[in-house]
């Protein structure tokens, strides 16, 4: 008589389980789904922002390097300013000993 009762018992919680799992199943895979959502969206935003850095480093290291051409470029005035000012002294002063000579 126990087996007689046992079994249908056995049945009745075999069904509950499986219809249990099943719902288990579901909300772990729902929540398996939002993970991988939330993990994407992540790496996206992870990956925007490495571009937005990339894009400020470029952006610095061509500030840097137009600021170094620009020095540069003042450092040559200043030199060819410089080399044209002594040429007008030597020759100024070749002028003045030439007068002086021909006294």
């Amino acid at each position: 008589m126990n087996k007689i009762i046992a079994l249908p018992l056995i049945a009745a919680l075999a069904l509950g389980a499986a219809a249990c799992s099943q719902k288990s199943q579901n909300e772990t895979s729902e929540a398996a789904s939002s993970i991988g959502n939330d993990v994407s969206a992540t790496a996206d935003n992870a990956v925007s922002d490495v571009n937005a850095a990339a894009a400020d480093a470029g952006a610095s290291a061509d500030n840097a390097i137009d600021a170094a051409g620009n020095s540069a470029a003042a450092a040559g005035d200043t030199v060819s300013n410089a080399t044209a000012n002594g040429l007008d002294a030597s020759a100024d002063a070749m002028r003045s000993a030439a007068d002086k000579t021909r006294r």
